[in-house]
């Protein structure tokens, strides 16, 4: 039986990420094309009679939201790109070491790789918060009490489905599992 357990960790490379990245983009070009065709007295956009607004000051500031959402939709492109918040969580058995590789934005600190020692581990705590921004989280918690965040981030687990991987991973681990009455 395998004594190596990895588990993905989805960053920003979501579906809702790609929508709203290229949501931002399409309205923010339709924006400055809007505040261009005012300045230039010309049709940017064909479906659209845009040259008839005045410059000053309506043509102006949808050139300035425009540049703002291209702004913000090459923000989201990158961080799709550099698929910040992806990696991986490895619990080795065989060497007795856990491994929480993420990947951040570029820089001298774009790869965060954190390595514990599977003795050092006291428990699998599971958080629940139900309500109008609900957490459903695992956590590795350390003989020191310092508790490590191991689940992915954006839509909560079913209920299920968090009570199923943290019971494993205690099991896995042979460790303690706190948080599920």
């Amino acid at each position: 039986m395998s004594q190596i357990k990895i588990d993905k960790i989805l960053g920003s490379r979501r579906l809702s990420n790609y929508w709203w990245a290229t949501l931002v983009l399409c309205g923010g070009l339709s924006f400055f094309l809007v505040g261009l065709s005012s300045y230039f007295k010309m049709e940017l956009l064909p479906f659209i009679k845009s040259s008839e607004l005045l410059f000053i000051p309506q043509g102006i500031i949808m050139t300035f939201y425009g540049t703002i959402a291209i702004l913000i939709s090459i923000f989201l492109w990158l961080t799709i790109i550099w698929d910040i918040g992806g990696g991986y969580n490895e619990f080795n058995n065989d060497e007795g070491i856990i491994t929480i590789f993420r990947l951040g934005f570029p820089g001298k600190n774009r790869v965060l790789k954190l390595n514990y020692k599977i003795r050092d581990i006291h428990a699998i705590k599971v958080n629940i918060q139900e309500g109008l921004n609900p957490k459903r989280e695992i956590y590795l918690k350390t003989k020191d009490d310092r508790e490590i965040p191991i689940t992915h981030i954006g839509e909560p687990m079913l209920l299920n489905e968090i009570e199923e991987k943290a019971t494993s991973l205690a099991k896995f681990l042979g460790v303690v599992l706190e948080g599920i009455d």
